[in-house]
């Protein structure tokens, strides 16, 4: 004989009052064709701090990894460093904008 699990038996609520209209789907928002670049574009000008610091945080990998490369391990750690504080700056501009957003959208 095979086990099965017994499960509860599930109660069986009230049904809903019949004078409740049915749901309806909200409308979906409708965007203009836009493409990657003007994307892109739109968003550097709403947050242009994110941009900035994504550079920031290139610009000072690729300096410690050139260091790195050459042998001249201690500015290498002080890239690495430096580039953990660039990346905290994108985040932090990141979730800035996030929260410019998101009360602009509430007015």
């Amino acid at each position: 004989r095979a086990w099965s699990p017994s499960l509860p038996a599930m109660a069986a609520g009230p049904p809903p009052p019949p004078d409740l209209p049915p749901l309806e789907p909200l409308p979906l928002p409708v965007f203009g064709e836009e493409g990657v670049g003007e994307k892109f574009l739109r968003k550097t000008r709403e947050n242009p701090l994110v941009p900035l610091g994504c550079l920031c945080t290139v610009g000072v990998l690729t300096y410690g990894l050139i260091s790195f490369k050459r042998g001249n391990t201690r500015r290498s750690q002080l890239m690495m460093r430096a580039r953990i504080v660039a990346q905290g700056f994108t985040f932090a501009a990141l979730l800035g904008g996030m929260v410019v957003t998101a009360m602009k959208s509430q007015k």
